[in-house]
């Protein structure tokens, strides 16, 4: 099933061309032997630097430090969401971060699979014991209302059942708790939207059996 069209303004399809320039120069720079094709990449890899910087209000020393260790093929960076429900409310946590709420999960580890990231961030953020159960979702993050990012990203959705432990906080959690749909906290809409956690309502619901993606 396919999102809704996220409609772009001036700002951000210039984020989204920046983003597109430095993936360019990424994979030119990684299979280029030409010096002066390395010279015009990298010159592409700067003004697409300092495009972030303004379009994300990011300092410029901040963009570098994202993208100085970037090589290989430019590929995009894979967010899972631990989805875990319980008497029609579903599980979210307190980042400290930003101080709203979203579901526990983070950034994808190499070495790890999707399902078990789910379980380590939802023991690490939220204190219990989780198995990993079914994909409810892959959402590209262009096609929902987050905020800018300097970064192209996947958020994959999981659903999970909870099999032991207690709820607590965790390092980058202050608080964890149960939500209905109609109560849901202030979210991080830079980690979940209210369209995505209503989507997944949607499953136990029984308004929704496929699996999302864009």
């Amino acid at each position: 099933m396919r999102g809704r069209k996220v409609v772009k303004t001036l700002e951000t399809k210039w984020l989204d061309w920046a983003k597109q320039l430095q993936a360019i120069a990424q994979i030119g720079l990684t299979y280029s032997k030409d010096v002066y094709d390395v010279e015009r990449y990298e010159q592409i890899r700067q003004i697409s630097m300092e495009m972030m910087a303004q379009q994300t209000n990011t300092e410029m020393a901040t963009i570098k430090k994202l993208f100085a260790n970037e090589t290989g093929y430019a590929t995009p960076k894979v967010d899972v969401r631990a989805v875990i429900f319980q008497e029609n409310k579903i599980l979210m946590v307190k980042e400290t971060s930003d101080g709203c709420w979203a579901l526990p999960g983070g950034w994808a580890d190499v070495g790890l699979s999707p399902g078990e990231i789910a379980v380590k961030e939802v023991k690490e953020e939220a204190g219990i014991d989780v198995k990993a159960g079914k994909l409810l979702g892959v959402f590209d993050k262009k096609c929902h209302p987050h905020p800018p990012s300097p970064y192209h990203v996947y958020k994959i959705f999981i659903q999970c059942e909870m099999i032991g432990g207690e709820l607590k906080e965790g390092i980058e959690t202050s608080a964890v708790g149960f939500f209905g749909k109609d109560e849901l906290p202030p979210l991080s809409v830079a980690r979940n939207t209210e369209s995505q956690i209503k989507r997944m309502f949607q499953y136990i619901e029984g308004k929704q059996e496929e699996v999302y993606f864009d």
